[in-house]
């Protein structure tokens, strides 16, 4: 097997390998650090790399299969961080010009249970700082402006964000599993522009704490997931993060339903709707009809009906509510590092300065009122489809400021179907479905009831089935 067709085959694969003998942890790892070190100047999809720890710990990983030790789940697996993940020892930006050279004595939660998973840590992915923009650039560039994140398809374009680092990574073949977080669409828009699997849990599902004891801070939006080529490996991912955790008392006590032995779903029953938009945003008529068409693959299997959901003008309440989330975390910065922080950064702890008590409290009663709305679409639906995102993937540095000839917000009018699901806290997904007429990926987002992963998990599975896209392999690989 030559190292390229390595690099894409799917972690479940992998590990399966691994466990019989017949690849290496060391093989494997030195493939991914090598078609970093050749291919990454292309994308920036790491900030950075530790290629020597990553050999050092594939060494104990091979030797404890040769000694037939006990093994984790995704033992000798090359994995990436998200850089808004802690690591001990490992370097942790953030994003930031502010911590460029932040090295933590702790790990965040998530990264100690993919150290005790056996997986092989390769270095950090590319985010904007702090995690907030829907595409990654950020200040840690040579040039202060020159860390945009590439997107495989076309180097010209975005990656999305916040996770672009991630999904660019394993677009490229870069890493096998990687890590991302999604406060507002950052693991969906990432996936949806580069043509892989993402998956947001129900919000809760895996524990948030930094690996440091903070001030108990409001999470009303952001959840970690993974970011996969097929949906498998999100499964295997998936397992491997979710539970209860007492550092983070909101984190869900209740088991997550059982996922290893996840079947195909029968579309037949299952109730299945679909909507464009949510009454406010413009959805891009390509877009549109390249995600009908996934969904119209799924008629003799599956009962599609329309659904209406008027969600009214949300953004004012999210950003609200997200933006004041984020002054309680860095207001020292913006008081004291101005001058280092990013436009949007400076833009949001600005914003989050003014938001009254009042302001905040409409804004979650705001909040409840769209929850009630989609809790009343789900009475009737098991799972809801809409596109992920507006547009493919845009040039970097220039997001839409019209779709379809109407003029939209430039800052979420890219991504205004994704959002809204943080806001109520429900899982959701972006599969791949497409692509358009310049081989941009396009992604179909699956939305589903509070603790319903293993339903739109099943369906994931059978859209993978019936328009599978693992062998599709972008320009830059």
């Amino acid at each position: 097997m030559n190292p390229k067709e390595l690099a894409f085959k799917p972690a479940s694969e992998l590990r399966d390998l691994i466990l019989k003998k017949e690849i290496s942890p060391v093989e494997l790892t030195q493939v991914y650090l090598d078609r970093i070190n050749n291919l990454d100047q292309n994308l920036n999809s790491f900030i950075t790399t530790i290629p020597e720890q990553a050999i050092k710990d594939a060494k104990s990983a091979e030797k404890a299969v040769m000694d037939k030790s006990m093994l984790g789940p995704l033992h000798g697996i090359p994995i990436s961080i998200k850089d808004l993940e802690y690591t001990k020892g490992i370097k942790t930006t953030m994003g930031s010009l502010v911590f460029k050279n932040k090295i933590p004595e702790f790990d965040s939660i998530v990264v100690e249970r993919i150290r005790q998973s056996g997986a092989i840590i390769l270095g950090k992915t590319n985010t904007p700082e702090f995690g907030l923009l829907g595409s990654t650039e950020n200040r840690l560039g040579d040039s202060n402006w020159q860390n945009h994140c590439r997107n495989p398809w076309n180097t010209e374009m975005t990656s999305g964000g916040s996770s672009g680092g991630a999904a660019a990574a394993i677009s490229a073949g870069l890493c096998a599993l990687a890590t991302g977080s999604d406060g507002g669409g950052s693991i969906r828009i990432p996936a949806s522009f580069c043509g892989v699997y993402g998956i947001k849990p129900t919000l809760g599902t895996i524990p948030r704490y930094p690996g440091f004891p903070t001030k108990p801070i409001a999470n009303q939006t952001s959840q970690a997931g993974p970011i996969t080529r097929t949906v498998k490996d999100s499964i295997m991912l998936l397992n491997v993060l979710s539970g209860h955790d007492e550092r983070d008392p909101i984190s869900l006590k209740p088991p997550l339903n059982e996922l290893t032995d996840l079947k195909e779903a029968n579309f037949d029953k299952l109730r299945v709707g679909w909507i464009d938009h949510f009454g406010f945003g413009q959805i891009d008529d390509e877009v549109t009809s390249i995600c009908k068409k996934a969904v119209e693959s799924l008629q003799q299997k599956a009962n599609v009906e329309l659904v209406k959901i008027d969600a009214g003008a949300p953004f004012e309440a999210f950003w609200t509510l997200f933006s004041t989330n984020v002054f309680a975390s860095y207001h020292k910065l913006y008081k004291n590092n101005e001058s280092e922080l990013a436009w949007y950064t400076q833009k949001c702890l600005e914003y989050g300065s003014t938001v009254t008590g009042t302001d905040y409290a409409r804004a979650v009663g705001e909040v409840d009122i769209i929850k009630a709305k989609f809790a009343s679409a789900f009475e009737n639906f098991d799972l809801i489809f809409t596109p992920t995102t507006s547009v493919p993937a845009f040039p970097i540095g220039n997001p839409p400021a019209q779709i379809n000839g109407i003029e939209v917000n430039e800052f979420w009018g890219a991504f205004p179907n994704t959002f809204p699901i943080n806001m109520i806290g429900n899982p959701a997904a972006s599969i791949p479905c497409g692509f358009t007429k310049n081989k941009l990926p396009v992604g179909l987002h699956i939305i589903g009831k509070p603790n319903a992963e293993s339903t739109i998990l099943s369906a994931s599975l059978k859209l993978e089935s019936i328009n599978p896209w693992i062998q599709e392999i972008p320009p830059v690989s």
